[in-house]
């Protein structure tokens, strides 16, 4: 019988209990790993957990824009499993879809907050557990493809996502004297609740727009292929990968779309989301 992928390994995942994170959760239990799940959105965050098992999954509330709670959560994954060997730091917001010359900076610094001060807060908690206990762990975050390429998301969204690709970039830099691997992961439009709701679309129809602006056709992006790519990255056969932008788009951030017919901006269409 093949060794499990994340066995014996114990794994925090925020933004944990809708798309994206709760696909993540599944897989990464099902590889072995036990997981602490941390999100705001309490009932579904009980829900994960107790559809897949107490022994497995824990769920703990947690708004990673107070740091407070980002380090009351990582000592609660210590004291409960007693050490944390992979973070997944996928908790983030959409934030305002309004033009440059509409944008409320209000908004604009709440985006901030989430995608870029929640990544920072869970990476600086996350990584000073594993230098205490010696583990060589592994750091992941969800950016998108409007951390590669203008005109893919909001303007807020986009800044917090090239500034969070900078921000695996340089932790990179600091962490791998420690041997704790740092990355992020790009993906495409996906259909999860948090883009639903943005965009007051239902999953089809998300994905309908997704797959209409997309360069690689007869694939429709799930969750699923997020979460698979993040459980590389947590594994061990990715162990000399750090510093590195998993992009999971098919192809669209590399390729020249000023021919298209198209001439909305692509996240009025859609933008990914975890």
């Amino acid at each position: 019988m093949l060794k499990k992928r994340l066995e014996g390994k114990v794994a925090l995942i925020t933004g944990a209990a809708s798309g994206i994170g709760e696909e993540t959760v599944k897989l990464f239990v099902e590889n072995g790993a036990i997981v602490v799940a941390a999100d705001v959105q309490d009932e579904l965050g009980v829900q994960v957990a107790a559809s897949i098992g107490s022994e497995k999954v824990t769920y703990h509330h947690c708004d990673v824009r107070d740091e407070e709670q980002v380090k009351e959560t990582v000592n609660f994954t210590l004291e409960k499993h007693g050490r944390l060997d992979v973070l997944f730091s996928n908790a983030g917001v959409i934030g305002s879809l309004s033009g440059i010359l509409e944008l409320d900076l209000n908004e604009f610094e709440n985006t901030m907050a989430t995608n870029v001060g929640g990544a920072a807060a869970t990476i600086k908690h996350c990584a000073r557990a594993m230098v205490e206990k010696n583990i060589r762990g592994s750091i992941i975050c969800t950016t998108s493809v409007a951390a590669c390429v203008g005109g893919a998301g909001p303007h807020g969204y986009t800044a917090s996502k090239h500034a969070l690709l900078g921000l695996v970039r340089s932790a990179c830099g600091e962490l791998g004297g420690y041997g704790i691997r740092v990355n992020c992961i790009s993906p495409f439009g996906v259909a999860t609740p948090l883009a639903c709701r943005a965009f007051n679309l239902e999953p089809h129809q998300v994905e309908a727009n997704s797959c209409d602006q997309a360069n690689l056709k007869g694939v429709v992006l799930k969750a699923r292929h997020v979460a698979e790519a993040a459980l590389f990255l947590a594994s061990d056969e990715a162990v000399y990968i750090s510093g590195h932008n998993l992009v999971v788009d098919g192809g669209f951030s590399v390729v020249n779309h000023s021919s298209s017919s198209s001439t909305t901006p692509y996240y009025y269409h859609n933008v990914d989301a975890a």
